[in-house]
């Protein structure tokens, strides 16, 4: 995969449209961003393409606008933050294609940054429509892929617009490619591979193309009830999905004793902050809700952290976000955090538990792409990162 560095003598002079991932958070009263990591984490490639004389056009989207204008979701607020962040003046277009955008585009000098508005103003975005992906490409000479958050869709500013111009990698997505091509390709051993969150069916392709590769798979979340009910166990009001119960035994059988489930469980009267909490063994009583897994399952989870070389985590074990049943989840970020393995989250919430607790910088990659890292665990192919030729 061609990368910025390797066109870093073909950038002076050039204009440089930079797909980023802007897709910032946005506080629900405010309206303003709350939290500018993604931002930050594109500086690198943008700083790169400014310091070779790259006159640099920068394009995102932003929330769900449905292909129409909505002033809460523009990014003019980004680029000031950007502005801000790296010290210089960023201007901004007020739309992302037509006779402005083109007339700024050519009017910036070298080193100068350009951010156009939201992509998904218009529909063509989300459908790759090749008139819309033109109308993108002919503002500029050269293309950078950098939003890995959205490799995995074929949407026309990551796989139309490379139809146009020569292409390559960012150093995000180069980053990405890396360091989750350590989790698919010739891994390191013992390997140990950590999925949670709610549903098996989000995670059934990552097992199977993971579970031939690793040494064990240590199961958490919701997901898990559907594996312990295949078992014969009694998961009460625990989420289920009974549809996926042959599923689950095919991977439990596939899995030849690599697959680890919880063996006892924090649970709730319900899902709420004044929820009752109560210890469960492996078996649920009705009514119960298992929330989290409990303390035998977490020291039997970071006792395979620890032994092992490389850990990578997609999903949290446990309903988090409320602070009775987020034991689980914090306990086993701190065995990652202190562990000596190369160690790896992926997935939004996952990403978000690891912020939340201060340890970004303890692990050694977190992946900026939720949804683009699950398909790149699961083998499958992304349209933005195949479209680089």
């Amino acid at each position: 995969m061609k990368t910025i560095q390797d066109v870093a003598d073909q950038l002076a002079g050039k204009k440089v449209l930079m797909r980023v991932d802007f897709n910032v958070p946005l506080d629900k009263e405010t309206g303003e961003i709350s939290n500018d990591r993604r931002i930050r984490m594109a500086i690198p490639t943008i700083e790169f393409a400014k310091k070779h004389n790259a006159r640099v056009i920068l394009m995102s989207h932003l929330g769900r606008p449905k292909g129409e204008r909505n002033e809460a979701l523009s990014l003019r607020q980004v680029a000031t933050r950007l502005g801000e962040i790296m010290d210089q003046d960023v201007k901004f277009s007020p739309d992302c294609v037509g006779q402005e955008a083109r007339e700024m585009a050519d009017g910036l000098q070298d080193g100068e940054i350009l951010v156009l508005e939201n992509l998904r103003f218009h529909a063509g975005e989300k459908k790759n429509d090749p008139e819309f992906a033109k109308q993108l490409a002919a503002l500029a000479d050269l293309y950078v892929s950098d939003a890995f958050g959205t490799a995995h869709r074929a949407h026309a500013s990551t796989a139309g617009v490379p139809e146009h111009l020569p292409g390559c990698a960012g150093f995000l997505i180069g980053k990405e490619v890396e360091n989750l091509s350590k989790a698919t390709q010739s891994p390191d051993h013992p390997y140990t591979a950590i999925m949670g969150g709610a549903k098996v069916s989000d995670k059934v392709p990552v097992i199977e193309n993971l579970l031939p590769k690793v040494d064990n798979m240590l199961i958490g979340g919701a997901m898990a009830y559907t594996f312990l009910k295949q078992q014969g166990h009694t998961v009460g009001a625990s989420m289920l999905e009974e549809d996926l119960l042959d599923t689950a035994g095919n991977l439990l059988e596939q899995a030849e004793g690599k697959i680890l489930l919880p063996s006892d469980h924090v649970c709730g009267d319900k899902i709420a902050p004044d929820a009752t909490v109560t210890r469960c063994p492996v078996d649920i009583p009705e009514g119960q809700i298992a929330l989290d897994i409990g303390e035998e399952t977490i020291k039997a989870y970071e006792e395979k952290i620890k032994s092992a070389s490389l850990v990578t985590w997609n999903g949290p074990v446990g309903y988090f976000e409320l602070e009775d049943f987020s034991e689980g989840t914090k306990r086993l970020a701190r065995a990652l955090a202190e562990s000596d393995a190369f160690t790896i989250v992926g997935g939004g919430e996952t990403a978000e538990a690891v912020e939340t607790l201060g340890l970004v910088d303890q692990i050694d990659h977190v992946s900026t792409g939720g949804g683009a890292s699950l398909e790149f665990l699961a083998g499958n192919e992304l349209p933005g990162i195949a479209a680089l030729g």
